[in-house]
C-alpha cells in the first residue's frame, strides 16, 4: 500500500494583537485551495488541564505562578499524544497542523517574572522530544501597535495586555529564540501592514515546506 505523506506542523507565535488567529485562518484557506488537508488547533486545549489553565489565567483559581509552566506541558503532552485527537496522529494520517502557540506560550512567559525562563525552556524540551514543528512562525509586532489593535478590537483590555507586559513578553520571545536557534526553525515575520500583505509574506516563507 502507498504510504501517506506526513503532514506539516507549523506553530504560530506572537504577542497579543499580532494577528495569529487571522493568519492561521488565511493560511488554512490557501492550503485548502491547494487540496492540502489541514486543521487548526491551539493551546491551552479544551481538555481538563486546559480548562484549569484558563481558570488560573482569569484569576478564578488562585495558585502559585510556578504551577503554570508544568500545567502547560501536561496539557501539551496530551495534545500531542491523545489517541483520538492528538496532533501526532493527525500528522501521520497526512493532515497538516496549524497551531496557535506551542513551545513559547505567551501565557507561560507572562509568568516569567516568577518562573525562570530556563525552567520553561527545559519543560518545553520534553515536548520537543515528542514532536518538533517543521517551523515556528513568529509574528513580530511592536507593542505600541499591538496595544492599538487590542484596544480597537476589544471592549475591555485584559489586565495582562498592558504595554509593560507586551514589551516584556516580546523580549522574552526573542531571548528564547536566540537560546534555541540551533535546535528550532524559527521564521520571524514583520507583522506590520494589512492582513493580506502579511499573509503573502508568510506564504513566501512557508511555501517551500508545503511543496517539498
Amino acid at each position: 500500500m502507498e504510504k501517506r505523506k506526513r503532514g506539516r506542523f507549523i506553530a504560530f507565535e506572537g504577542i497579543d494583537g499580532s494577528g495569529k488567529t487571522t493568519q492561521i485562518r488565511l493560511l488554512q484557506q490557501r492550503l485548502q485551495q491547494k487540496h492540502i488537508p489541514c486543521a487548526c488547533t491551539a493551546e491551552p486545549t479544551d481538555g481538563p488541564v486546559g480548562r484549569l489553565i484558563r481558570q488560573i489565567l482569569r484569576g478564578d483559581v488562585r495558585t502559585d505562578e510556578q504551577v503554570i509552566a508544568p500545567l502547560f506541558v501536561a496539557d501539551r503532552t496530551d495534545h500531542l499524544l491523545n489517541p483520538d485527537r492528538g496532533i501526532r496522529r493527525q500528522l501521520e494520517e497526512g493532515t497538516s497542523i496549524l497551531m496557535d502557540r506551542y513551545y513559547f506560550s505567551s501565557y507561560a512567559y507572562q509568568c516569567s517574572e516568577n518562573v525562570p525562563m530556563e525552567r520553561i525552556i527545559d519543560f518545553n524540551k520534553d515536548c520537543a522530544a515528542i514532536l518538533r514543528p517543521d517551523a515556528t512562525v513568529f509574528l513580530d509586532l511592536k507593542p505600541e501597535e499591538a496595544m492599538r489593535r487590542i484596544s480597537a478590537n476589544r471592549e475591555h483590555t485584559e489586565i495582562f495586555e498592558t504595554m509593560e507586559r507586551l514589551t516584556r513578553v516580546r523580549g522574552n520571545y526573542f531571548t528564547a529564540f536566540e537560546r534555541m536557534r540551533e535546535e528550532e526553525t524559527v521564521i520571524t515575520v514583520d507583522a506590520q501592514g494589512d492582513e493580506e500583505e502579511l499573509s503573502e509574506r508568510i506564504w513566501r516563507q512557508l511555501s517551500g515546506i508545503f511543496v517539498s
